[in-house]
């Protein structure tokens, strides 16, 4: 059965896409910790990270890594913090979460909401941003 990122993926789920390539899509997330909050997963449909080929770990890294500059370029923040935890969804995925401090990427913390229009603001500027 297909996870949840994989119907992202395909079109079935709409998602606020910010980039994607033969190997990986990344998309804000719609339950953020910040503005800005972006999941970078691999198509290939792998539960566990550690479980991707060399190759594909790679792409997905450096992938997230441009992702990942590009946000905290639009994104007032100290830094664009990184976590992998895979327990919610059993599709490798990496988050990327504009920091100001360590507390700031605490997964217990409430979500915020945001409008359509300011998901959208957010999507053109990293999309911008990335050129």
């Amino acid at each position: 059965m297909a996870t949840i990122f994989s119907k992202i993926i395909a079109g079935e789920i709409p998602s606020y896409k910010i980039a994607e390539n033969e190997y990986c899509y990344a998309f804000l997330d719609i339950n953020p910790l910040a503005v800005g909050h972006t999941l970078v997963v691999p198509k290939a449909e792998v539960d566990n990270i550690f479980d991707l080929d060399a190759a594909l770990y790679k792409e997905l890294f450096g992938f997230a890594q441009n992702i990942g500059v590009a946000l905290g370029q639009v994104v007032d923040c100290k830094k664009v913090g990184m976590a992998v935890i895979g327990l919610e969804v059993p599709h490798a995925h990496i988050h990327l979460v504009p920091i100001n401090g360590i507390f700031d990427i605490d997964f217990k913390k409430p979500k915020l909401k945001l409008t359509p229009e300011e998901f959208e603001a957010i999507q053109k500027k990293i999309i911008e941003r990335l050129g």
